[in-house]
């Protein structure tokens, strides 16, 4: 039996493993075995005075056989949270430790009788001596068991993200099941192949760490993850409570295929599993007050979702292809508002949002119209290869083309901000690890260049407070996907914190009032994490 196929089926965390073919035989044998461990394990006939001890959740999902350890004889038993040890004669419970608290796990020999065991030892922070079992012919499974356990827990807190701890759960419970099935030798050796997160542990960079608050999961339910395209924050009221006319802030999240789920941004709880926008990929959000939020579709088709009823409740098929961007002219709030959008062929449409009508049409010829910004009287759109401003009357009025070494590459700009109170543009690239500063009194040349360290090129970026949040793509050290958030200071003009949460790249940023930055990640990794602005 080959069950090293299996351990590479088994990682969701690893975002480019090769999956291969099991014989059913093989995994039907396997699988009886996991589920007949994990139903013998969770039927220990626990005294109630163990019981009590434990959570309400907290389960036995490994149990050793009864041996010697250094708090006497009895029975190992392993919960999702911790290591505790079942007494022999009269039963009991004695805490050996929770895996939080672990902070070192060896093997080691103990004395018995002429000769010596194999044995474990588990240093804990909260304990003065070290634990030792002797656990015999388990002694390897155990080590392997514990410390999986343990850097999925390390994992979980450095994340923000409790899920670390249940897959690790889930590889201890085929480790058990790899080597109850193959009985041999080899059997320690496959198990270890399922030790993931002790194989890939790292310790998080302090500022991502201390800056990440909450890791969440929209892909909740479905077979796999899926990709967070666009992330969107509506305002409202920062309570758990709701009244007529009053509602708490959401965050709005586009998912693959036109799937939309939202979130109370109060308790970061879904709220809603699933607004169903046609069948293409959501490319672009923008809120009205707290009425409605537009919603740019890869069908061409704005859909316009009414917030009340969390229910699309118009279409406006106008653009005829692509919707690529949304942006709402409001200088004057006293006044008529305007939204803009534009699509991918050049075409820029102004809405008039009382009779939701088109107002105004003008094209702009480029390969690729990215997106648009609205500031002042001016509006400034992306086209791939250069930024175009446009003035009140839609005519052209300046263009900043690529930066002279990227010319000669088949890069494109991918995203910008307009920074009016410092009349200056930044703007970053899909395959330059630099983020560009121009002044607006000055297009033609960059005047400084921020050098994003181990990034191949910038996805995506906001403005917060004095700061610009940057996403981008690159690599660690083996080659896998190491996707990057940098904060980018704009008095100094220099990066202030790199930031590691996702493990595919970031593909979608947004504010939640200047005091979150939300950064959304593909489909390898697929979850948003959220972070505290400063």
């Amino acid at each position: 039996m080959d069950f090293k196929s299996i351990a590479l089926t088994t990682r969701p965390q690893q975002p480019h493993c090769v999956k291969q073919v099991v014989d059913p035989e093989v995994f039907k044998l396997f699988y009886t075995f996991w589920k007949e461990s994990e139903a013998e394990a969770q039927d220990v006939n626990l005294p109630s005075e163990v019981v009590t001890q434990l959570d309400n959740s907290e389960c036995v999902y490994k149990l050793s056989s009864c041996v010697k350890t250094s708090l006497g004889v009895g029975k190992i038993a392993m919960t999702q949270k911790r290591l505790f040890l079942l007494t022999e004669g009269k039963p009991g419970f004695l805490e050996i430790t929770k895996f939080r608290d672990i902070e070192e796990v060896k093997m080691a020999s103990a004395p018995l009788l002429l000769g010596r065991v194999p044995s474990l030892r588990v240093l804990s922070s909260i304990r003065p001596d070290v634990f030792e079992a002797n656990l015999k012919t388990e002694t390897e499974l155990w080590n392997l068991v514990v410390r999986e356990m343990r850097a999925g827990c390390m994992l979980a807190g450095q994340q923000k993200d409790p899920e670390y701890m249940t897959q690790a759960l889930t590889n201890v419970l085929l480790m058990d099941a790899v080597v109850g099935c193959l009985q041999t030798q080899r059997s320690i050796a496959a198990a270890s192949k399922l030790a993931y997160f002790d194989q890939v542990k790292h310790k998080a960079p302090k500022a991502s760490s201390e800056t990440l608050k909450h890791k969440i999961n929209p892909s909740l339910g479905l077979a796999e993850p899926q990709t967070v395209h666009v992330l969107f924050y509506t305002p409202g009221q920062l309570s758990c409570t709701t009244s007529q006319g009053k509602m708490n802030s959401k965050l709005w999240v586009a998912l693959s295929g036109g799937r939309v789920v939202v979130f109370d941004a109060a308790s970061w709880s879904m709220l809603q599993d699933e607004i169903q926008v046609g069948e293409s990929q959501v490319t672009c959000m923008m809120g009205l007050v707290q009425d409605q939020v537009w919603m740019g579709s890869q069908d061409s088709v704005i859909y316009v979702i009414d917030t009340y009823s969390m229910s699309c409740n118009k279409q406006l098929t106008e653009h005829q292809h692509e919707v690529t961007g949304l942006s709402l002219d409001s200088r004057d709030p006293s006044s008529s508002q305007h939204m803009y959008s534009c699509s991918c062929d050049g075409t820029v449409l102004q809405w008039d949002l009382t009779s939701l009508t088109v107002k105004k049409q003008f094209n702009l010829a480029c390969d690729r119209f990215f997106s648009i910004q609205i500031y002042g009287s001016t509006m400034w759109c992306c086209c791939g290869d250069s930024i175009v401003e446009l003035k009140e009357s839609s005519t052209q009025q300046r263009r900043i083309s690529l930066p002279d070494v990227l010319q000669s590459m088949p890069s494109s700009f991918s995203c910008f901000i307009i920074i009016p109170e410092r009349g200056q543009l930044c703007a970053g690239c899909s395959d330059s690890g630099e983020l560009c500063f121009w002044q607006t009194n000055n297009l033609k040349h960059p005047f400084k260049k921020v050098s994003l360290l181990n990034s191949s090129g910038i996805t995506c970026m906001i403005k917060v407070k004095n700061q610009i949040w940057v996403g981008c793509d690159g690599q660690n050290d083996n080659g896998q996907l190491r996707s990057q958030l940098f904060v980018v200071d704009l008095d100094s003009l220099t990066v202030t914190k790199e930031l590691l949460a996702h493990s595919d790249r970031i593909q979608t940023l947004c504010s939640a009032e200047d005091r979150y930055v939300l950064s959304g990640s593909a489909c390898c990794d697929g979850k948003i994490a959220i972070w505290k602005v400063e």
